[in-house]
């Protein structure tokens, strides 16, 4: 059976189900949020476990609470029992796998541009002109961004040659539409009917999110040292804890720095995999515990400020622009930084708040 169809299958499922008492609706979306939010639960995971339950309840004739108790302790059993550390050592500090964050980046590319050309069909009409300037602008725009998605995907999977070489592409792209667009002759070339743009970026967005993840993972995942390499997999443990993982510099090196020391005190034949075990799922014992958290909502701070940043220019821009009158654009622009900046201070408290596991050591 393909993956797709489990997919359907689940889908089916989870429509069908009908819970009697409303408590019980409840306690199973909290199950559901939980095993995805607190525990990066695969895809399908929640929708089996509740089909399980949604039985068992009708079976007993008493409420879920009172058979499986409190929703979020049972959604941290069903995570221990049923999310395999093969599993979780393939996805990274937002609990995404390669093959599910690419395709979200892109196809919220496509997303973001529906929403542009909706809110231009309001504002401007049903009809955009398009010139040489414009196409090369957005064509540099889109390449700047997949390059951009891409290297974050590619350092988030620990390949950090092939993060770098994506993120020197970008300032390229930017430099060679830049040249591109002064040279290229402007004046109108045709009109478009929005509705065809919106189209093609919502074609965009569905076809991105409908990729397979399975290829994408295999993209991104990086071949078996030739040889037993122990080199390589120290090298390959260091990636996957500073880019998987979200460590600093200064914990990889110690952690990296140990396993070598460790495995010069083996007798010689044996090789880090024999010690170690694979090297995916020893950097995650490595990383989890109390501070992963921490570590998750420090990286989630540095992209917000990156798009904050980018926001707050165009915010400037726009406010140049428009002489400080209040138009639409202003005050959309107004908003965004705004938010951003709340979620940017929330995150940072979050990562610096000690986590309730380490307090408690504390104590």
């Amino acid at each position: 059976m393909t993956t797709s169809q489990n997919e359907s299958q689940n889908k089916t499922r989870k429509n069908r189900l009908r819970w009697d008492r409303e408590e019980d609706a409840d306690w199973a979306a909290t199950v559901e949020v939980r095993l995805v939010l607190d525990h990066d639960a695969p895809a399908g995971l929640a929708d089996d476990v509740l089909t399980e339950v949604h039985e068992l309840v009708r079976e007993e004739g008493r409420t879920a609470q009172e058979l499986f108790g409190a929703p979020a302790a049972y959604a941290r059993s069903v995570a221990d029992e049923r999310v395999s550390e093969e599993y979780r050592a393939r996805t990274d500090t937002h609990g995404l796998t390669p093959g599910e964050r690419l395709p979200a980046a892109l196809g919220t590319l496509g997303v973001v541009g529906v929403v542009l050309c909706a809110i231009s069909w309001v504002s401007d009409g049903l009809w955009v002109e398009v010139s040489w300037p414009a196409v090369v602008a957005v064509t540099t725009i889109v390449l700047a961004v997949v390059l951009t998605a891409v290297a974050v995907v590619a350092r988030s999977a620990g390949r950090f040659k092939g993060a770098y070489a994506f993120a020197a592409g970008v300032p390229g792209v930017i430099a060679a539409g830049g040249g591109v667009g002064v040279a290229v002759p402007e004046g109108h070339l045709f009109s478009v009917p929005v509705p065809v743009l919106l189209a093609g970026c919502a074609a965009w967005a569905v076809g991105t999110f409908a990729f397979p993840e399975r290829v994408v993972d295999r993209w991104f995942a990086a071949h078996p040292p030739a040889g037993r390499d122990d080199a390589a997999w120290l090298a390959r443990l260091g990636g996957l804890l500073r880019g998987r993982h979200g460590m600093t510099m200064a914990e990889t090196r110690g952690h990296v720095r140990e396993a070598r020391q460790h495995l010069a005190a083996v007798p010689s034949g044996e090789h880090a995999e024999d010690v170690f075990g694979d090297v995916e799922i020893y950097a995650l014992r490595l990383a989890d515990g109390p501070r992963r958290k921490q570590r998750a909502a420090r990286r989630k701070m540095y992209g917000t400020l990156l798009l904050l940043g980018l926001v707050t220019m165009l915010f400037v821009d726009q406010v140049v622009d428009s002489g400080a009158s209040l138009d639409f654009w202003l005050a959309l622009y107004t908003g965004v930084v705004g938010s951003l900046g709340w979620t940017a201070v929330s995150e940072w408290r979050a990562s610096r708040r000690p986590d309730a596991a380490e307090s408690s050591g504390a104590e």
